[in-house]
């Protein structure tokens, strides 16, 4: 697909607008809607996750996947586990990679901005339990995704089961705000190496490599606060 194949013809109607893309791809012609920052973050997430069940149900490895999308396999990485957010460009590429029909993969994903309430409470059985790493002993549990001031910010309950600890140092394309509420870890970011425990927290940019363990005695758990980089922001 060619840039020549993309023309912005009008604005939708939503709340905050955003652009409607016109493809004609094999002799068809498909409508999308342009990632933005200012979408509802949910439909990020969605948008990622689908691509790696997609994946995964063809049994394509992420490695050939990035190649025939002509990215890089820690991208197709990032994108999966909720890590970045693709630009469109990127996006297109991987779902022809993919061979899937860009109406079909949009297909029942809602666009419309959800109202939202002043206060939202959410009790501890709707918090939504999501893989966003293979290592064993890490449980994610998602609180909230929202869009502020533009911005994706994600809320997220990490449990580290005792002695759990990553292989390798992961990078993340955002700020980075940990909580400690239970337990003692151990955080290398870059060269140097932090211990924190019950009450201490954090903060850091999350796109410096970085690792955890849990070096305590028991289970610990830690709020995370996601804060995504805008691509102009890197």
């Amino acid at each position: 697909m060619n840039s020549s194949d993309r023309r912005n013809l009008r604005r939708t109607t939503t709340a905050e607008p955003v652009w409607l893309h016109y493809y004609s791809y094999q002799g068809k012609f498909y409508t999308i809607l342009a990632i933005k920052y200012d979408m509802q973050e949910e439909v990020l997430l969605t948008i990622s996750n689908r691509i790696k069940e997609i994946r995964l149900a063809k049994k394509i490895t992420a490695e050939r996947l990035a190649k025939n999308a002509k990215v890089s396999k820690g991208l197709i990485s990032q994108i999966e586990n909720n890590r970045t957010v693709p630009s469109l460009p990127v996006l297109i590429n991987i779902l022809q990679a993919l061979e899937v029909d860009l109406n079909d993969f949009f297909k029942n994903i809602s666009f419309e901005r959800e109202s939202r309430k002043t206060v939202e409470l959410k009790k501890p059985n709707e918090y939504k339990t999501f893989q966003k790493e293979h290592v064993k002993g890490f449980l994610y549990h998602r609180i909230f995704t929202r869009s502020i001031l533009d911005n994706a910010v994600d809320f997220v309950l990490l449990e580290l089961k005792e002695g759990a600890r990553r292989k390798k140092k992961i990078v993340t394309e955002s700020f980075e705000f940990n909580y400690m509420l239970k337990g003692k870890l151990e955080c290398e970011v870059g060269d140097e190496t932090y211990f924190f425990s019950e009450g201490e927290s954090m903060f850091f940019d999350s796109r410096i490599e970085h690792n955890l363990a849990n070096v305590g005695e028991g289970d610990a758990v830690m709020l995370i606060v996601y804060f995504f980089i805008k691509p102009d922001m890197k």
